[in-house]
């Protein structure tokens, strides 16, 4: 058996093997086995990722089995190791062994913790099959791998109705972006004559200009196919239209958040698109369409997270962005720029996530940044692995001019390399998008630091928050037990300090014991610092062999359609377009401090100096909203017409209630034939010999 044998077999085997362990049995062993079993995943991952990188390796496909076998079609079970193959490996494997650490402290009060984690360890197998699919059956069994285990993790903790609400939204939605994926598959299969992968791709460039037939008109043929299988794509990765459940998903704990919404299962799209780029590139109008949802993406989702207050979903929110620059980085035909972003992305938003979870440990599983403030003495190793995160995220670094070398954080080369390739590529719409989404990103990502580490405290328990209720009050302290709640105080932004009437009020109860934050344990804590590594480091040190002409093309050589004219005009944009993204990214952080440390009271005038264009960012733009009135509500209304008058007022009235009812209507006229008197049916009898014997005579 070969290392790619372990790597996808062992995370199945410890879901299985926690799945079925008992309660009596403890939590140690199922967290043991699943860690373990990531960690040597892991461990075996990184010396393929290298190997490749070092232009040593080939791809390789290990068959495993037949698996299906009709007609002229053969599905076989088996792994296939390429370079694009071995990026997906290092971020999966690397980012579950991580969130698997990470939940032994997290996670440590949950009693069901052996469920946990095997729910952990079957979405890792199922992502590992997603990435090493040789064929499109094999990966649809891990998309809808990967769909099942968010659904369960999401739902984790089932008697919470949020959560459970959560978990059927991201289940329903992404079933809609699996339609197109499937009718994708299934014409990919009617025009090619197969479903393995390196096949199709190689038949691609053959299909250019040929028609199809579909809803009853002749179209391009590799235009319906790649779109077919981008609604795939935009369900998977949330991409804007079936958006609507990430942010709902942080329902489940947070090292699910971290696990499936920042780091692997959203990126299965890019991944998809990426691995079938042959394709896309034979349609200039799946490219244009995969361009403008991407732009459009990145610019909502960043609008959305400059309102939010919940630190999770700010983060959710602006993944769902990110995951729009990685998709115009592919319509513009910079896949590698858009694999670099995913590489980035993975650690620095597995950290950023895994530190929000931090900060909610420690304010005791308070997730609105309306109450936090002033945490960096209190917990300074969250708040400098998270400084490493948002100085990845937003991109500081030193651009390299007239051709120096740049150097930066890991989101610096990643998003960089996106936003001057939309420039090269000519796409000028999406490189306006691209710069201005920077400094949104800015902007939204240090609210998050100066809301939650800066500024006077607002938590309950602080010396500001028990002075101001003392003064407002004359007594006690407030006792702030902060689950998260719906009655947050009514404020127009976050920028806005709770007063000491809104925490009473909010919590309903004075006491004389606040809460005191407190550093996460050391178990949780390793994690962050390993993330701050890739943070940090990741793009300045792998950079070359994603977006450098030579060095990428040949790393990418039959793993992706690398455009090697297109990344060798990146590196002559203008000095302007180089410093773009750098300039957007200071105005951002120089806005969120004048905003929320100069003059914290600016936020909550402004939003209601423009409330309409507030409310319509806080609610998301409506979407919720819309398809509530569009689809849920006429949905629900069906099914009552069907509930009601069809299956009560017809099916079961003439069905099973109606032959009752005839039942019901002749038991009571023959009881009537019942008198009980023996000369009555001796009457009867003889009415009836009567009437045979007639009839035999007359016969």
């Amino acid at each position: 058996m070969s290392a790619i044998h372990f790597i996808v077999g062992l995370p199945l085997l410890a879901a299985v093997v926690a799945g079925l362990s008992n309660k009596s049995f403890g939590s140690f062993f199922p967290k043991l086995i699943t860690t373990g079993s990531l960690f040597v995943a892991c461990a075996l991952s990184w010396p393929i990722f290298i190997s490749y990188l070092g232009g040593h390796a080939e791809p390789t496909v290990s068959p495993v089995f037949t698996w299906m076998l009709s007609g002229s079609m053969q599905v076989d079970w088996a792994l296939r190791v390429d370079s694009l193959t071995a990026v997906m490996l290092v971020v999966v494997t690397s980012v579950s062994f991580l969130v698997h650490l990470y939940s032994w402290g997290y996670m440590s009060e949950e009693p069901d913790q052996p469920r946990f984690f095997a729910y952990l360890s079957l979405f890792t197998f199922a992502m590992l099959m997603l990435v090493t699919a040789n064929n499109l059956v094999q990966m649809f069994f891990g998309w809808e791998g990967v769909g099942l285990a968010s659904y369960l993790l999401i739902g984790f903790w089932f008697r919470k109705p949020s959560a459970n609400a959560a978990a059927i939204k991201a289940f329903v939605v992404n079933r809609v972006g699996d339609l197109g994926f499937m009718l994708g598959i299934f014409g990919t299969y009617l025009v090619f004559g197969t479903i393995d992968i390196p096949t199709i791709l190689a038949a691609a460039p053959n299909m250019h200009g040929s028609t199809i037939g579909f809803l009853g008109a002749r179209w391009d043929t590799m235009t319906i196919l790649c779109l077919l299988l981008f609604v795939g794509a935009m369900g998977k990765s949330a991409q804007l239209g079936l958006h609507t459940w990430l942010p709902d998903a942080m329902e489940g704990p947070t090292p699910v958040s971290a696990l499936i919404h920042a780091a692997t299962m959203v990126t299965a799209g890019v991944f998809m698109v990426c691995r079938m780029s042959p394709m896309f590139e034979q349609s200039q109008v799946a490219l244009g369409v995969v361009t403008f949802v991407g732009a459009a993406t990145c610019f909502f989702a960043a609008t959305v997270g400059t309102t939010q207050t919940d630190i999770k979903r700010v983060i959710a929110y602006s993944t769902c962005s990110q995951l729009g620059y990685m998709f115009f980085a592919a319509g513009v035909g910079a896949y590698g720029a858009a694999m670099f972003h995913l590489f980035t992305h993975a650690f620095f938003k597995a950290l950023l996530f895994l530190g929000a979870g931090s900060v909610i440990h420690a304010m005791h599983h308070e997730q609105d940044m309306r109450y936090y403030g002033g945490l960096w003495k209190k917990i300074p190793v969250t708040y400098w692995t998270m400084m490493a995160g948002t100085l990845a995220i937003t991109g500081v670094g030193i651009p390299g001019i007239f051709g120096n070398t740049a150097f930066g954080f890991a989101g610096f080369h990643s998003k960089d390399a996106i936003i001057e390739a939309s420039y090269a590529a000519g796409q000028t719409s999406a490189f306006w998008v691209g710069v201005f989404v920077a400094l949104l990103t800015s902007f939204y990502s240090w609210r998050v630091v100066f809301l939650t580490f800066h500024g006077k405290p607002r938590w309950a328990g602080s010396e500001h928050i028990q002075h101001a209720v003392h003064d407002a009050h004359g007594h006690g302290h407030v006792d702030h037990h902060a689950h998260a709640h719906d009655d947050a105080p009514a404020a127009e932004d976050a920028g806005h300090t709770p007063t000491a009437d809104e925490i009473l009020h909010d919590h309903g109860h004075e006491g004389t014991a606040g809460y005191h934050p407190h550093e996460s344990p050391i178990v949780m804590l390793i994690p962050l610092l390993i993330l701050s590594v890739g943070a940090v480091a990741a793009g300045f040190v792998f950079h070359g062999f994603f977006i450098e002409p030579t060095a990428g093309e040949s790393y990418w050589h039959g793993a992706v359609a690398f455009n090697e004219h297109l990344m060798h005009n990146m590196h002559l944009v203008p000095v302007w377009v180089k410093l773009s993204a750098t300039i957007a990214m200071l105005s951002g952080l120089a806005i969120a401090y004048g905003a929320y440390i100069v003059s914290p009271d600016f936020p909550a005038k402004f939003a209601e100096a423009f409330r309409p264009l507030y409310l319509f960012s806080l609610n998301k733009w409506y979407f919720d909203e819309l398809y509530n009135f569009l689809f849920v509500r006429p949905a629900f209304a069906i099914g009552r017409l069907f509930w009601k008058k069809g299956d009560e007022a017809t099916i079961d009235r003439f069905g099973p209630n109606g032959v009752a009812k005839v039942v019901q209507l002749g038991g009571g006229v023959t009881a009537r034939l019942q008198s009980g008197y023996v000369y009555a049916y001796a009457f009867i009898m003889l009415i009836g010999l009567t009437a045979a014997l007639t009839w035999v005579i007359a016969r």
